[in-house]
């Protein structure tokens, strides 16, 4: 979806709408919350800090109907500096279970970086399905794919492994299919090892590696990489 008035208000009215809701029934609702240190902040295989550290955290309210709006940031820095400091992600959607091995989660993304001094801010629909918790497709589309005003669909196939009650290994395989105009399409893989030392607290040790069409569109900020994180979900 393209940057403009309709769709701000569009978000505006649907958040509003779900965290209204979610008041309205408050003994039928979750707050939850997350917060990361990472070594690295790796968005889709290229690096959104230039492989410097950034704190990260965000809060979801979620009503047992499946409704939730959420906010999620984190430090960023590009190359070229474009004055952006900060990334917020605004989500508003529906998730449950749909049967006992599936559960489906559909949104609408808002891509914020308020000290930008550039049109970074974007819109994105999301879907994923999961199957037994452990296996996930995941959707993205927009027609204004990086703020580039050219379309972007992203595909991600994803899975965890139990290891023990302590560890477990997560990997995933994507695709960012890109308007031609725009960039060519690229691919990224992500191997992950985490470790669930004292509840809530987790650190996750994350390698990255990506094509050579990723290299291309983000030079110097695509490629391979490790990243390692400390984390806490409340």
């Amino acid at each position: 979806m393209r940057f403009d008035t309709k769709n701000i208000r569009g978000i505006a009215a649907l958040s509003t709408a779900l965290v209204l809701c979610a008041i309205s029934g408050q003994a039928r609702a979750q707050f939850s919350g997350n917060v990361a240190l990472t070594s690295d902040y790796v968005w889709r295989g290229s690096s959104q800090t230039r492989a410097d550290p950034a704190l990260q955290g965000g809060f979801k309210y979620a009503h047992d109907s499946g409704f939730y709006a959420s906010i999620w940031g984190s430090g960023v820095k590009f190359a070229p500096d474009n004055g952006a400091r900060s990334e917020f992600d605004l989500a508003a959607g529906w998730s449950g279970k749909v049967s006992p091995d599936w559960a489906l989660d559909l949104y609408l993304l808002r891509y914020q970086y308020p000290s930008a001094n550039a049109r970074l801010n974007w819109n994105e629909l999301n879907a994923s399905a999961t199957w037994r918790d452990n296996y996930w497709l995941a959707l993205g589309h927009s027609d204004n794919a990086m703020a580039s005003a050219m379309r972007g669909t992203y595909v991600l196939l994803g899975a965890r492994a139990p290891i023990s009650a302590q560890w477990r290994l997560e990997a995933s395989v994507a695709r960012y299919l890109l308007d031609g105009r725009y960039a060519d399409s690229y691919s990224h893989g992500a191997l992950g090892l985490v470790w669930a030392f004292k509840a809530p607290f987790e650190a996750r040790l994350t390698l990255h590696a990506t094509d050579g069409a990723a290299r291309r569109l983000f030079p110097g900020m695509a490629g391979s990489r490790a990243e390692f994180a400390l984390q806490a979900a409340f």
